[in-house]
């Protein structure tokens, strides 16, 4: 297998883990304490240190003596807190579980924008890794089609614990498929022999504003981390909203057929929409935008489930190469000396994103359901004006992007001379 073979082998490992775990958490708390709060709890405290932990989990990648080692080995302490919260959790004191929860969620950014930075250390630049990152996405939306259910079914036959075990499991295929896998330029040039690609960068000392800077400073990346930023508002809740309004429609159960109707179309635009090269990544993002808001302000008014579903399914289709064409944008504009940073700090800030979209939409959650629907495709729609403005705008002053920004960025006498 090659090494993207193996990448994309430990990134749906990984992603499969993370994505089970809202479920799971929350199944395994009502079944032992009787509480779903008790499981929001955990869950809240597993999702809360990903946007803090994650300047600091890009400079630690960046700066890793052994990449070979750290990798694997923040999977490992990613799986391990999962294996732990399956065992403690309703058995110890919250407080221990609590914590437990905040140690496997600062691995967290490894997991999503971490894992993502490797692509371009495996792939040649141009279609080829244009095409691995489309790839790269359909992971993620592979992972939210199928945790949940298998999460769902193992508890249903079995119990919650079990289906803990299965995400353990799943995180350590994860690390040990990383520890495979190639690692800077010369491992990287044994997999694509005739198609030298260019390896992480050599041992970084930007610090953890040195991405944040290249988020603000770079204009594609700060057009697409805004825009991407408040559609994930929105997309954070649409799952609460999804369950009410099938309610509304009068069938309460439907909201996970909405959900996996949108998770399918956004593997199946991943797959196909997001591997459209030909299409200048920035424009693709824009208009992806504006057609899942104009999908999901029709399924607002859809007189019934079936035709909500469809027009969910509809909403993913457009969704699925919004990532895919982010992470293209990452790749090609971020600073060699700040990638990894980029990428977890964008996966970070999304997270941080959606967790403020479910809490606004359970604040409002007596509203009609069609209202809120219609003020989640506002937001995509808004999002896909919001890029293009600050896309048309030049870069900040005193910036300085592409190949250009990666010697910049890089302390005197590590240049990495590929470039992004």
């Amino acid at each position: 297998m090659s090494g993207f073979g193996r990448y994309l082998g430990a990134a749906l490992a990984a992603r499969f883990a993370s994505e089970g775990m809202g479920m799971a958490v929350v199944l395994l708390a009502l079944e032992r304490t009787g509480s779903a709060a008790y499981g929001a709890f955990v869950l809240t405290a597993w999702l809360a240190p990903h946007v803090l932990a994650a300047p600091l989990a890009g400079v630690l990648a960046a700066r890793a003596r052994r990449p070979r080692v750290f990798y694997p080995g923040t999977l490992a302490g990613f799986t391990a807190a999962v294996a732990a919260l399956a065992v403690l959790l309703g058995r110890v004191p919250m407080p221990a579980v609590v914590a437990v929860a905040v140690l496997g969620g600062t691995c967290g950014p490894m997991v999503t924008g971490g894992l993502s930075s490797l692509v371009a250390g495996l792939v040649p630049a141009g279609a080829a890794r244009d095409r691995a990152y489309g790839w790269d996405a359909s992971t993620y939306n592979a992972a939210a089609v199928t945790a949940p259910a298998v999460v769902g079914l193992v508890a249903a036959v079995g119990s919650a614990g079990p289906a803990m075990a299965v995400l353990a499991l799943s995180g350590a295929l994860a690390a040990a498929l990383a520890a495979t896998l190639p690692y800077g330029h010369e491992d990287a040039g044994r997999d694509h022999p005739a198609h030298p690609v260019e390896g992480p960068p050599q041992r970084s000392r930007a610090g953890m504003g040195a991405g944040l800077a290249a988020l603000w400073r770079v204009r594609e990346l700060r057009a697409v981390t805004s825009a991407t930023t408040l559609a994930f508002i929105g997309i954070g809740s649409l799952t609460t909203t999804s369950v009410l309004l099938a309610a509304e429609l009068g069938s309460p159960r439907a909201g996970g057929v909405l959900m996996t109707a949108f998770a399918l179309g956004a593997l199946g635009g991943s797959l196909t929409l997001g591997r459209m090269t030909s299409v200048e990544p920035g424009r693709l993002v824009r208009w992806a935008l504006a057609a899942t808001g104009v999908a999901l302000a029709g399924a607002a008014f859809a007189p019934s489930v079936a035709v909500t579903a469809v027009l969910f399914a509809a909403a993913g289709v457009c969704d699925g190469p919004v990532l895919t064409a982010t992470l293209r944008i990452r790749s090609e504009h971020a600073p060699d000396a700040v990638r990894t940073q980029v990428f977890t700090l964008g996966a970070g800030l999304k997270l941080t994103a959606a967790s403020a979209g479910a809490a606004l939409v359970g604040i409002a959650a007596d509203a009609p359901a069609w209202t809120l629907l219609t003020g989640i495709a506002g937001l995509q729609l808004a999002a896909a004006l919001l890029h293009a403005l600050v896309a048309a705008r030049g870069p900040v002053p005193g910036s300085v992007t592409g190949p250009s920004a990666a010697s910049a960025t890089a302390p005197a006498g590590r240049r990495n001379p590929g470039g992004p």
